[in-house]
């Protein structure tokens, strides 16, 4: 059951399964995976549940520490790491090295500087050959993939003008310039994609 105070989010029980589909045979020779914008906590314990070969590193700002903690204690999981301060404009990267790094819904809530720090730092703690797995709504040839996706891309903007949904060109290109070439662009539920760079050996 979940408690009062634990953070919850119903997105998250309803992509997760879709993106352990996806995810789950990219990590199979991967040991150690750090999480960008772990939110809620949701998604860590249930994918290092379903993956307990992986150690999953989660990191978020500051704020959602507490939230995390909470599923992460009450997993009880002992490959479920928790939460570091991450902030990708202001915080020095893990000095550590990851096979991996996942993370969903992040690119259109950050400001594009924010994405392209993301990006840059993510090529600097991914081991050669690692994975960079993002989840989350894009768009391509500068259009919209959906109806659907353009009224919550208004509905970003309204809320806060630097958030949009991210062009995908613009994404690779900054995958480029960190040293990761794209791999797969894999369709989800819900007009989302599930993207995945590896870094150059």
């Amino acid at each position: 059951m979940t408690s009062i105070n634990k953070p919850y989010a119903e997105s998250c029980d309803q992509n997760r399964e879709p993106i352990l589909r996806v995810i789950q045979p990219l990590l199979l020779d991967c040991g150690e995976l750090l999480e960008i914008g772990s939110g809620t906590g949701q998604h860590a314990v249930y994918f290092a549940a379903a993956m307990p070969h992986l150690q999953w590193h989660t990191s978020d700002l500051a704020a959602y520490h507490e939230g995390i903690k909470m599923w992460l204690r009450e997993s009880g999981l002992d490959n479920v790491h928790l939460p570091f301060e991450l902030d990708v404009s202001r915080s020095d990267w893990p000095a550590q090295t990851y096979d991996a790094v996942f993370t969903a819904n992040t690119c259109h809530i950050m400001r594009w500087r924010d994405v392209q720090a993301m990006f840059a730092g993510v090529g600097g703690v991914l081991k050669p050959g690692g994975r960079f797995l993002v989840y989350g709504p894009f768009n391509y040839n500068g259009a919209y993939t959906s109806e659907s996706n353009a009224r919550f891309d208004a509905w970003l903007k309204a809320r806060d003008p630097h958030s949009a949904i991210r062009h995908f060109e613009k994404l690779d290109e900054l995958a480029r310039l960190a040293g990761m070439s794209l791999q797969q662009d894999a369709a989800m539920p819900a007009n989302n994609r599930l993207l995945y760079w590896r870094k150059q050996p």
